[in-house]
C-alpha cells in the first residue's frame, strides 16, 4: 500500500473531486443537454410556424436585443416549410422539399394525425430530422403544414454549449488549486507545532507549554495536549519524589542494619550485649519490609484502578475487632473504642482491612489516651470514622496528609494515609481528615448500597 503524506492527500482529493465532476459532466451533460434542446428545437419549430402562418407576429413580439435578433434570423434559415394537399408538392417559393424518402415519412404521420398539432422525428442519412405537423386551411381546402429543422443546429448549440463549460470547468479547476494551497499551508502550520511538541515529549522534555490561538477544532486539539504535558510532568515529579522518598526511606535501616552489622563483625557490641544488639538490627529490618510492602501494595493498587473491587456485604465489626485486638498490645495507655459494629457496606473486605489499619496505625501513633473506631450509616452513604484525642495538625498540613511520603507534625514519612485514600477511590468514596472537639478525625464516605436493617423490619411489617 502506497503512503501519502497530508499534503499529498489534500491534492489527491482535489484532483479526484475535479475528475469526478468532469467524468460525471462528460456523461451527464450530453444527454441531458441534448434532450434540453429537443425540446428547444422542437419550439423553435413551432415558434417559425407560427410566424409564417402570421406575419404580423413580429410586430407584438420583436427582438429584445441584438442577441435575440441574431438567434431568431439563425432559427429562420434552419427551419424549413412546405405545405401538403391532397397532392405532394406545393411549397413556399425558395424552399426545396426533403428527400423523397423523408418526405414520405412525413405525409404518411401528417394524414394518420388526428391532433391539430403533432411533432416527430425522423433519422437519415445519420442525421435527425426534427419536424411539426399543424393542420391548417389554405384557399379553403384542407391542408397541412410541415415545418423541421435537422439536427444540425441543435449539436452546433450543444458543441457551443460544450465548448463553454470546458472553458468553465478549466477555469474551475485553476482557481480551486488555489484553496487547495491555502488549505495546505492552515493544516500544515499548526500539525508541525503539534509534531515538535511531541517530538519534545518522546525526549521527556515537556517543559515548554503549548497554546494555540485560531480555529476551534485545533485550539480543541491543543487544550487536550496541553493537559496532557501537564499530566505527564506531574506523573514525572510526582515519579521522581517518590524514588526520592523511597530512597530515604530504605536508607536509614539500611545503615543502620550496615553498621551494627560491622560492630558485631568486629567484636563490638553497640548495645552492650548480643541479644539487644541483634534486636536493633532485627527491628530495623522489620521497618525496611514495611516500607518495602507498602511500596508495593501502592503500586499495586495503581494497577487496579481500571478494575472494580470485589464488592462483598460486610460487618464493620469483624473488621475492626480483628484490628483492635492487633494494636491493642502496641500501645497499652491507649484504648480502642469501636462503635456501630453491625453496621454493613459493601466493598473488597482485603483493601477495607488495609485502610482501617492504616487509619487506627496514624491514629495511635499521635493518640493520648483514647481512639475511636465508627460506623454510621445513612440514607444515602456509609461513614466510617477514625478519631482520635492527640493534638490538633496545623490548618496548612490538612489538605497534604493523603500525599505520597509527606511528612506530618512528628516528622514521620509514609505511604499509610496515601494507600488509605488510593483504596477509597477504588470505592468510589471520599477521604477527609479534620480537627476535630477531641483531636483528629478522619473520614471515609462510601455511597451506600444496603438498606438500613431498621427499614428492612418496617418494610416487613407493612408487608
Amino acid at each position: 500500500m502506497i503512503k501519502v503524506n497530508l499534503t499529498q492527500r489534500i491534492w489527491l482529493a482535489f484532483i479526484s473531486l475535479i475528475v469526478l465532476v468532469g467524468l460525471s459532466m462528460t456523461i451527464i451533460y450530453p444527454i441531458s443537454i441534448k434532450g434540453t434542446l429537443t425540446e428547444e428545437t422542437y419550439t423553435i419549430i413551432e415558434q417559425e410556424q407560427n410566424r409564417l402562418a402570421y406575419p404580423l407576429l413580429d410586430l407584438f413580439n420583436p427582438p429584445r436585443n441584438e442577441l435575440d435578433f441574431i438567434e431568431r434570423r439563425e432559427a429562420e434559415r434552419s427551419v424549413g416549410h412546405f405545405f401538403i394537399y391532397e397532392t405532394l408538392g406545393q411549397t413556399p417559393e425558395g424552399v426545396s422539399l426533403p428527400p423523397a424518402e423523408v418526405l414520405q415519412e412525413m405525409a404518411r404521420n401528417a394524414y394518420r394525425q388526428e391532433a391539430i398539432r403533432g411533432r416527430y422525428e425522423i433519422q437519415y442519412g445519420g442525421a435527425t430530422v426534427f419536424y411539426v405537423v399543424q393542420k391548417a386551411q389554405i384557399s379553403g381546402s384542407p391542408a397541412f403544414h410541415i415545418s423541421y429543422m435537422w439536427d444540425t443546429y441543435r449539436d452546433q448549440m450543444v458543441n457551443r454549449l460544450w465548448e463553454r463549460l470546458m472553458y468553465l470547468l478549466l477555469l474551475t479547476s485553476g482557481l480551486s488549486l488555489l484553496p487547495a494551497i491555502w488549505l495546505k499551508h492552515y493544516l500544515r502550520q499548526p500539525l508541525i507545532i503539534l509534531g515538535n511538541h511531541l517530538e519534545q515529549i518522546a525526549n521527556r522534555d515537556w517543559k515548554e507549554p503549548l497554546k494555540w490561538q485560531g480555529d476551534e477544532d485545533f485550539q480543541r486539539l491543543s487544550d487536550q495536549f496541553e493537559k496532557m504535558r501537564q499530566n505527564l510532568n506531574s506523573y514525572d515529579r510526582a515519579q521522581k519524589t517518590f524514588i526520592q522518598h523511597a530512597s530515604h526511606e530504605l536508607k536509614t535501616p539500611i545503615m543502620v542494619i550496615k553498621s551494627y552489622a560491622h560492630s558485631v563483625k568486629d567484636g563490638i557490641l553497640p548495645k552492650g550485649n548480643i541479644e539487644q544488639t541483634m534486636d536493633v538490627i532485627v527491628e530495623e529490618a522489620n521497618r525496611m519490609e514495611r516500607r518495602v510492602l507498602d511500596m508495593l501494595y501502592y503500586t499495586k493498587l495503581d494497577s487496579l484502578q481500571e478494575e472494580s473491587p470485589k464488592h462483598e456485604e460486610i460487618i464493620f465489626g469483624s473488621i475492626a475487632f480483628q484490628i483492635e485486638e492487633r494494636f491493642r498490645v502496641q500501645r497499652e495507655d491507649v484504648k480502642i473504642i469501636i462503635i456501630g459494629a453491625e453496621t454493613k457496606l459493601n466493598g473488597d473486605p482485603e483493601q477495607l482491612e488495609v485502610l482501617l489499619e492504616n487509619l487506627v496505625e496514624n491514629a495511635l501513633r499521635y493518640a493520648e489516651s483514647k481512639i475511636w473506631v465508627k460506623a454510621s450509616s445513612f440514607e444515602d452513604r456509609v461513614e466510617v470514622t477514625v478519631e482520635n484525642n492527640g493534638e490538633s495538625i496545623p490548618e496548612h498540613d490538612l489538605p497534604q496528609l493523603f500525599n505520597p511520603f509527606y511528612k506530618g507534625n512528628k516528622g514521620k514519612f509514609g505511604l499509610g494515609l496515601a494507600i488509605v485514600k488510593r483504596i477509597a477511590e477504588l470505592h468510589e468514596a471520599c477521604p477527609k481528615v479534620e480537627n476535630s472537639e477531641y483531636g483528629v478525625k478522619f473520614t471515609i464516605t462510601f455511597p451506600s448500597t444496603v438498606e438500613k436493617p431498621n427499614k428492612m423490619k418496617k418494610k416487613e411489617k407493612k408487608n
